[in-house]
């Protein structure tokens, strides 16, 4: 593989868009597609080559980023791209779809050629844009070295976790637990607030610079006392995710209390319409209007 590779980026979303970015500042010629163009076109501005096809993305291409939707999205758009895949090429899977999910495009992979990573990211839209994300990483080590310049690109911190794909999105689902659950406890320690007549950055002083503070904690409640949700990880997106969490605590016999409660805050906001907006948004699930029996039918 070249030292300078070319990388073919399929989903352009708020993930794949930075991650694209980050790739191209570091010097990589970067092919992009994505199944709603419009999506995909301004990153020809940033010296992107847009195509119309996954096909077309990954001909030629040293290393497939997929950054999609869920397990069904990537199968889709690599399926349309096969014909293009082969041996040499490493597949850098970056979407979020879990152990089981992971397992399942492992053998398409088989099938297809190209070498898997499982390489799910943690970070948000600003991380990805600035190349600040953290990478897991689990796969052969034989492909390591190939894709280190879009690593580095992409990423602050890679983490290798395993020799086989699964290791790092079970890594993920634990990471991201503990994201959707810190979320939930700003949107109801906000929602306490309001409803009992506490300013909020009343609040927010009293934990800041102590044991119990985040820099998260201040950027969410900021986002929504200022009322700007745009999101930076969709709640739609979050709600998903947590349904993988479920699923793999359900297969390992454990019970999470609080992803359950999560799940159902989360559904409760998305049905209010807040599904596109950042998963913060989950606080309106906890405002007077929402806990009213009508609300939640």
């Amino acid at each position: 593989m070249s030292a300078t590779p070319v990388v073919a980026v399929l989903g352009t979303g708020i993930m794949g868009s930075g991650m694209a970015r980050s790739i191209l500042r570091a010097g990589l010629p970067v092919r992009v597609w994505n199944r709603t163009a419009a999506k995909a076109e301004p990153l020809a501005a940033d010296g992107a080559t847009v195509t119309a096809t996954a096909e077309e993305a990954v001909r030629g291409a040293d290393i497939v980023l997929t950054m999609l939707n869920d397990t069904a999205s990537v199968e889709a758009a690599m399926s349309a791209a096969r014909a293009e895949l082969h041996t040499d090429q490493v597949w850098l899977q970056s979407t979020t779809v879990g152990p089981d999910g992971t397992a399942v495009l492992a053998r398409r992979a088989e099938e297809w050629g190209p070498v898997l990573l499982d390489a799910p990211v943690s970070g948000t839209r600003s991380p990805a844009e600035q190349g600040r994300l953290t990478v897991f990483v689990s796969g052969p080590e034989s492909a390591r070295a190939g894709v280190e310049p879009v690593l580095d690109a992409i990423g602050q911190r890679t983490l290798w976790v395993g020799k086989e794909p699964g290791a790092a999105s079970r890594l993920k689902l634990v990471a991201n637990t503990w994201v959707v659950n810190l979320v939930n406890s700003i949107a109801e320690a906000l929602n306490l607030a309001e409803g009992i007549g506490v300013d909020p950055r009343a609040f927010l002083d009293a934990v800041s610079g102590g044991p119990l503070d985040t820099p998260y904690l201040h950027a969410k409640s900021e986002a929504v006392l200022s009322g700007d949700l745009t999101a930076d990880f969709a709640l739609s997106t979050a709600l998903k995710d947590v349904d993988l969490i479920q699923a793999a605590a359900n297969s390992a016999g454990v019970r999470l209390d609080l992803i359950a409660a999560s799940a159902a805050r989360f559904t409760r906001a998305a049905e209010a319409g807040h599904g596109d907006e950042d998963l913060i948004a989950t606080y309106y699930a906890g405002r007077p209007e929402a806990t009213q029996p009508e609300a939640t039918q």
